[in-house]
């Protein structure tokens, strides 16, 4: 049983696959080649922003709009701490400080009470000017962006939406990647919409952003790549990348309904024994994974190795406790859900080839394992 099945995926769209590869190889542009611009359009018309601007990677999607804003030394960007590393990472190495806010306990994602905290913390102390918020839409769910863009215009805040593990999600109609100032995602093989390696995109409405983070991506060119006009990086979409990326986005859509019936399935056979996750009213999560929370989780995934299940604890520890982050500010008004969730969270196997017979294992498995347990608890 795999915890991502890339290979059912890929059985799927073989022949597209190796002819969309094929044509990249005998054509010979490998950099920058059409299919970038193609993809690139293909997937603006998909999340509905005007521009997006393909990188490199997911890491430097987030990077990139940092830099457009200029954003560095003295300043403040506020990101939540129970996420993947790259989130705080980038605004480290825009030599600006990350400030660590806690999370919602339904939804994981940037809880907006300890936001406005931080941000007054910040104001009063002086020290930083408040200047970004980089939310994340962990696990396929997008944040509360009325509120986060409530704030973020008041004070005003750059808002760069962290959409690494939810392109495909929506709310209230509108596509994830398309919320805040500018979106980023990773194109990572294990996203929701992956290549078959490193890959990245940022999306924007605004003219100017996009011009700023082409220009930085393509080593701060002006005219042409030999007009220097900023310090940039090199970080561009392989033109490989690029034609694979067209394929997996012509069958998203499908993907993300089958996600769903496999979320849902979840959702109706754990719920009553687990904190299981569900979508939130208007919401439609990219299900990039599937969590459940239980204070036997240790046990229950140790015991599902045994059964040769797969399950992944994310994340094992929140970013202001690691090692790199811990000097970094946090919200006054503590960080207790980010580190309470890594005692108790695991995620479950999801990809949309997950076969009933295999879900149906799984919620098995996990149902006598938690039932057993507590049967031995109420008899001692």
């Amino acid at each position: 049983m795999q915890f991502i099945d890339l290979g059912a995926q890929r059985e799927r769209i073989r022949d597209r696959l190796k002819a969309a590869i094929d044509h990249v190889v005998e054509d010979g542009r490998y950099i920058l080649g059409p299919q970038v611009a193609e993809f690139e359009k293909k997937l603006a018309a998909y999340v509905g922003t005007k521009h997006v601007v393909a990188c490199a990677n997911g890491t430097d999607a987030l990077l990139l709009p940092l830099f457009a804003a200029g954003i560095g030394p003295g300043d403040a960007v506020f990101v939540p701490s129970f996420t993947f590393a790259a989130t705080a990472e980038v605004v480290a190495l825009a030599k600006a400080e990350p400030v660590f806010v806690d999370v919602d306990p339904v939804t994981y994602n940037i809880d907006i009470a300890s936001l406005e905290a931080a941000i007054a913390m910040i104001k009063k102390e002086g020290r930083l000017k408040p200047k970004a918020i980089i939310p994340v839409d962990l696990f396929g769910l997008a944040a509360d962006y009325d509120a986060i863009m409530a704030i973020a215009n008041r004070e005003g805040l750059l808002v760069i939406e962290d959409a690494a593990q939810s392109m495909g999600g929506s709310l209230d109609g509108k596509m994830c990647g398309a919320f805040g100032h500018v979106g980023s995602t990773s194109f990572y093989p294990a996203k929701p919409l992956g290549c078959y390696g490193d890959g990245g995109a940022m999306f924007t409405n605004d003219d100017e952003m996009a011009d700023k983070l082409r220009s930085f991506a393509f080593h701060g060119k002006g005219e042409t790549q030999y007009d220097n006009i900023r310090v940039g990086i090199n970080s561009r979409l392989d033109t490989l990348q690029a034609a694979i990326l067209i394929e997996k986005l012509a069958i998203l859509e499908d993907e993300m309904v089958a996600r769903q019936v496999v979320a849902n399935r979840y959702a109706e056979g754990l719920g009553d024994i687990v904190t299981a996750a569900r979508n939130l009213d208007g919401s439609r999560s990219a299900w990039a994974q599937y969590a459940i929370e239980t204070p036997k989780r240790d046990g229950l995934k140790a015991h599902l190795s045994e059964k040769g299940i797969p399950s992944v604890i994310y994340y094992v520890k929140p970013l202001h406790t690691q090692v790199a982050y811990r000097d970094y500010p946090r919200t006054p008004t503590g960080l207790a859900v980010s580190e309470d969730l890594p005692k108790r969270i695991l995620c479950l196997p999801m990809h949309p080839y997950l076969s009933e017979a295999d879900q149906d294992r799984i919620i098995e498995t996990i149902r006598n394992y938690i039932g057993s347990n507590s049967a031995q608890a109420a008899a001692e």
